[in-house]
């Protein structure tokens, strides 16, 4: 398997910004990169998964939901340099945003994450975000339809 830091290619990470109601659901990262760190559920794309398909197997496995994608928010490259300019990391976050599917799913933290909340937007600063974090899905948003997922908050 190749090694995340200084890789030969780079890594393909997927996050869901999942909504019901006015309210985003977010993960605490139980595992390094970010352990105990709040942020949208996601992860490594796995081969022979599409990115879509990624990201709900993300979700599924990080908070117990089923989820539909409805669209994608934006793709952020993160390339970290060491200090002589080589690449010591590099990933690509492909960013979609979705609603539940079905109702009466309670939340159940696994794999990744330690814990899983519905939290609304003016909630948000409490939980510390990514910079970048707090931009995708502040911009899901404006873009998601007006109808969301049933599930329970």
């Amino acid at each position: 398997m190749m090694s995340r830091e200084y890789p030969d290619r780079p890594w393909v990470g997927v996050g869901v910004v999942v909504w019901s109601g006015d309210a985003v659901l977010l993960v605490r990262r139980a595992h390094a990169p970010r352990q105990g760190h709040w942020s949208i559920p996601g992860g490594m794309q796995e081969l022979g998964e599409t990115a879509q398909q990624a990201g709900v197997r993300e979700v599924r496995e990080e908070t117990g939901i089923e989820i539909r994608i409805d669209g994608l928010i934006d793709v952020i490259d993160l390339i970290l340099p060491d200090e002589t300019g080589r690449v010591r990391t590099h990933y690509t976050l492909i960013d979609y945003y979705g609603a539940c599917l079905r109702d009466s799913t309670p939340l159940s933290p696994g794999d990744d994450a330690d814990a899983a909340e519905w939290v609304k937007l003016d909630a948000l600063e409490k939980y510390e975000l990514w910079p970048q974090t707090l931009q995708v899905i502040y911009a899901s948003h404006g873009m998601r339809e007006s109808r969301s997922g049933p599930c329970n908050k």
